[in-house]
Order: C-alpha cells, then sequence, then structure tokens
C-alpha cells in the first residue's frame, strides 16, 4: 500500500496534523474556562473553525485505520485463498481510494470562503424550451449530490419554464466545503441530444449556467445599506406550494439601484421572511462584488461573466449521437451518463478540477 503511505505523509505535512490536535486541545481547555464565554462576539468563529479542524484530523485518523484494516487483509489472502475475504478486500480497497480523494480534494481547499456556505443558481440559456428543461435535469443532478453529501439544500426562489423544466432556481446550500467544492462548476454547461419537444427529432443544443456566491455571513452582518439604494418589488409565488403562495404577494425581489443587483425570494408564504432571504442573497453578491474590486480576484470568486451560449462552456453532456461527458477545462471525461446524471461523478470532475487549478497556480 505505498500510494496511500505516501498520500498520508504528505497530507500529515499539508495539514499539520500534530499541531492542529494540539490547537483543539488548547480551544477545548479554554472552552472549559468562564471567561470564554465573556468573549461573545468570537464565540461561533472559534467554534467553527475548532470543528472543521476536528474533522480534519478524524478524517486523516479514520484513513489512517481504514488503510491498516486493508493491509491486515492483504497479508491474511498471502495465506491462503477466501473467497469472503477477498470479496471485502475489495470493497475496503474501493473505499479506500474514494477516502483518499476525499481527502486529496480538501487538502486544496484553502480560499477564505472555502468553508462557507454558497447560494447556488442555475440559469437557462440559449435554446429555448430544451435549455429550461436541461437547467430541471442539472438541478436533479446537483439535488442527489447535494444530498450524498449531507448538504442542507433550501430552495429560496425559483422560476418554472414557459412549457417545461425552469427557467432559474436559486439554493442555499449549508454543508463542509460547501462553496469551495460547488465553486469549481461556476460557469455554462452544454447539452446535447435529440429534442423532445422537436416534432422532426432533431438535434437540439442547449445551455444553463452555473453561478454560485459564499454566504458571507459574518461579514453580511456588518454590512449596511442605505434603505434609499432599495427598490423592493413583491409579486405572487410562481412556483409550487398551494393556493396561498400562489395567490397573495409573498415573494420578493430587491433590486440594489447603485450596482443594479437583484435578489429575490419565493421559497416561503411569508413576505417578511422571503425579504430577508432576498436582502441576505442580495448582501452575499455585493459582498463578493466589493471583494472582487478590492483585491482584484474576480475570476477566482465567481468566474467570469459571459453568455449562457456557444463559446463559453466549461463542460459538455453529449446525449446523441454518442454519450460522453467531457470537463473542457481538464479533459475529463466519463462515459457513464446515466452516472453523471445521477451526480455519482461529480466529485471527480470537481477533484480534476482542483487538481487542474494547483498545477496552473505553479506556473
Amino acid at each position: 500500500m505505498p500510494y496511500t503511505k505516501r498520500k498520508l505523509q504528505i497530507w500529515e505535512t499539508i495539514f499539520e496534523i500534530p499541531h492542529l490536535r494540539e490547537i483543539i486541545r488548547r480551544t477545548e481547555a479554554e472552552a472549559g474556562q468562564d471567561s470564554f464565554w465573556d468573549q461573545n462576539a468570537q464565540i461561533q468563529g472559534t467554534f467553527s473553525q475548532l470543528m472543521r479542524q476536528k474533522s480534519i484530523v478524524e478524517d486523516y485518523e479514520a484513513l489512517c485505520r481504514l488503510r491498516e484494516d486493508v493491509q491486515t487483509c492483504f497479508e491474511l489472502l498471502q495465506e491462503g485463498p477466501d473467497a469472503e475475504l477477498e470479496a471485502e478486500v475489495q470493497r475496503d480497497f474501493k473505499r479506500l481510494v474514494k477516502t483518499v480523494d476525499t481527502m486529496e480534494t480538501k487538502s486544496l481547499l484553502s480560499g477564505q470562503y472555502d468553508t462557507s456556505a454558497c447560494f447556488f443558481s442555475l440559469n437557462s440559456g440559449a435554446g429555448g424550451t430544451d435549455a429550461q428543461d436541461w437547467t430541471e435535469i442539472l438541478l436533479r443532478l446537483y439535488l442527489r449530490w447535494f444530498e450524498s453529501k449531507g448538504f442542507s439544500a433550501t430552495m429560496v426562489d425559483q422560476t418554472p419554464g414557459d412549457e417545461a423544466g425552469i427557467k432559474s432556481v436559486t439554493i442555499l446550500v449549508k454543508g463542509q466545503y460547501a462553496y469551495g467544492l460547488l465553486k469549481n462548476e461556476i460557469g455554462v454547461h452544454r447539452l446535447v441530444r435529440i429534442s423532445p419537444f422537436n416534432a422532426n427529432g432533431k438535434r437540439q443544443t442547449s445551455f444553463a449556467a452555473v453561478d454560485v456566491v459564499p454566504e458571507f455571513a459574518n461579514e453580511a452582518d456588518q454590512l449596511e445599506i442605505d434603505p434609499k439604494e432599495l427598490r423592493i418589488d413583491t409579486f405572487r409565488s410562481s412556483g409550487a406550494g398551494g393556493q396561498h403562495v400562489n395567490k397573495t404577494d409573498s415573494a420578493v425581489r430587491v433590486t440594489h439601484i447603485p450596482t443594479g443587483l437583484v435578489a429575490q425570494s419565493q421559497h416561503s408564504r411569508s413576505q417578511i421572511s422571503n425579504r430577508e432571504t432576498a436582502l441576505s442573497i442580495l448582501k452575499a453578491r455585493l459582498l463578493q462584488r466589493m471583494v472582487a474590486e478590492q483585491k482584484q480576484r474576480l475570476d477566482e470568486l465567481r468566474g467570469n461573466v459571459s453568455d449562457i451560449s456557444w463559446g463559453n462552456q466549461i463542460r459538455s453532456y453529449v446525449f446523441h449521437p454518442y454519450k460522453l461527458v467531457k470537463d473542457l477545462r481538464t479533459d475529463f471525461e466519463v462515459t457513464d451518463l446515466n452516472g453523471v446524471l445521477d451526480g455519482d461523478y461529480l466529485d471527480d470532475f470537481i477533484h480534476h478540477q482542483l487538481l487542474n487549478q494547483r498545477q496552473e497556480n505553479k506556473r
């Protein structure tokens, strides 16, 4: 098992495991002191950091134990054939390789907001009804992936398509490294297939775009916006939710007049709740723009703003005349179309892009 042993040694250095253990020990000891609880403003941030540090150490220790178990089983197999044990080793080894990749992915996520929750958005582009249907297919893909990662996904806003699918959707995603992982999905996703909406059965190319914004929870609390700079509109919710949602002006759209940034929410039957959610999204987008302008990191935090059409895609999903999903940044490709649409390969696409970014940073 030289591969995993080498990886463990690398991660112990990258994450500074012994140092992290000492930091965790000191923080937990301080939390046991009465004076610690007097620092109310710092408690949330301290515990958030503590949980992240403990997660890294626990993942590392679990991987060490798994590697030892697999190594022991390998040694037992050397003594003689055992079909049951061999099957167990194969299962554990696959799990070990997957855990190895997960740990490596975490080692590549060191951005300022990588551990944050995020607002995840999908918007249909060129392609008419096919594009709106494609946007809904992508939504299913990501929702299945959120579930597999144990992320919570709260639907904030959704606009249905004219005939099928959806025009746009925004989801608040909470989970460990939610923004760090999803930021690599920012961009245009292209679909090529025989259109189910074309009576002549012609091949159709459609586009949908992914956008991801960090939640900026702590910074947003401190950001003050002059009410005179806001235009707040209410309208009837267009999605599902019963008669009350559809017959009252509970949905809220907030526009920041100086920048033209817009955010809306219709997830709740309460206009007040939707207003608060829309303001949270708007603050996140404003903060993101401020960070980009001040630190000149627009490409890092949001990606290039481009048309949702030809020439701007990051990933191509071909259903016809062959089946292939290819990331155009890394050339990583998968032919298991159903697996991709079930979210089974999204970790692989993200992992390869993170490795690609690391190589580009070294140049």
